[in-house]
C-alpha cells in the first residue's frame, strides 16, 4: 500500500508529463535539421505515444472523472468548462497530429517549422485547460482523496487499461520526472506495481520513445 500522503494528485502528475512532452516537442522541432530522417521518425514514435496518451487522459476524463468530481462538489458549470477547453484541444490536436505526419514523411526543415507554430498553438491550448483544471480540482481532490467516489473513480481507471497499456503509461509518466513527482507518485500507487508494470510492459516506450528524449 501507499505509505504517505501524496504531494499532489495523479491528475496533476499526468498533467506534469503532458507539460514535458509538449516543452520537448518545442525544443526538438525549433531545432529540427533539414532531410535528418532519423529523427523525423523518432519524433513521430514520440508523438504517436504523446498523441496516445493525452487522447487518453481526456476521453478517461470524460467517462470517469466528471462523475467522480460531481460527487466531490465541483460543479456542474466547472465541469461544462472544462469540456468546451477539451474541445479546443482535441482539435489543436488533431491540427499537430497531421502536421507532425506530414513531417515524418518529408522530413523537412518547412515541414518541422510548420509543426512547431501548431505545436506551440496546441500547447497554449493545453496548458490553459491543465491550469484551470487543477485550479479548480487539486485541493478538492486532496481533501477527498478517501471519498468513495475518489476510490471507485481509480478503480474505473484501472479498468480502463490492461497491464500493456498501463505499463507504456507508467513508463512514460517517469520519463523526467522530478524527485517530487516520483514521490507523489509512489505515495498514491504502490511501488511494486510500478514496477512490474513499468518493467515489464513499459518496454516498448524505453526502448522507442525515451531514447528520442535523452541527452
Amino acid at each position: 500500500m501507499a505509505t504517505s500522503t501524496p504531494t499532489m494528485s495523479m491528475n496533476k502528475l499526468i498533467h506534469r508529463a503532458v507539460r514535458r512532452d509538449l516543452d520537448r516537442f518545442r525544443e526538438a522541432l525549433d531545432a529540427f535539421s533539414d532531410g535528418d530522417r532519423e529523427r523525423a521518425a523518432a519524433l513521430h514514435r514520440a508523438w504517436v505515444n504523446f498523441d496516445a496518451q493525452l487522447t487518453d487522459h481526456h476521453e478517461g476524463e470524460h467517462e470517469v472523472a466528471w462523475p467522480a468530481l460531481k460527487a466531490i462538489g465541483i460543479a456542474g458549470p466547472a465541469i461544462d468548462s472544462f469540456d468546451t477547453e477539451h474541445e479546443a484541444m482535441a482539435a489543436d490536436l488533431a491540427t499537430a497530429r497531421a502536421a507532425m505526419n506530414k513531417l515524418s514523411d518529408s522530413a523537412s526543415e518547412t515541414d518541422a517549422d510548420a509543426a512547431a507554430a501548431l505545436m506551440e498553438k496546441l500547447q497554449t491550448t493545453t496548458v490553459t485547460h491543465l491550469d484551470h483544471e487543477e485550479q479548480v480540482t487539486e485541493s478538492a481532490l486532496a481533501e477527498h482523496e478517501v471519498h468513495p467516489a475518489m476510490k471507485e473513480m481509480a478503480r474505473n481507471f484501472s479498468r480502463r487499461s490492461g497491464p500493456a497499456k498501463a505499463g507504456v503509461f507508467f513508463a512514460w509518466l517517469q520519463d523526467g520526472a522530478t524527485t517530487e513527482e516520483m514521490a507523489a507518485l509512489r505515495a498514491t500507487v504502490p511501488g511494486p506495481v510500478i514496477a512490474v508494470l513499468a518493467g515489464m510492459f513499459g518496454r516498448r516506450y524505453r526502448k522507442e520513445v525515451a531514447p528520442v528524449w535523452a541527452g
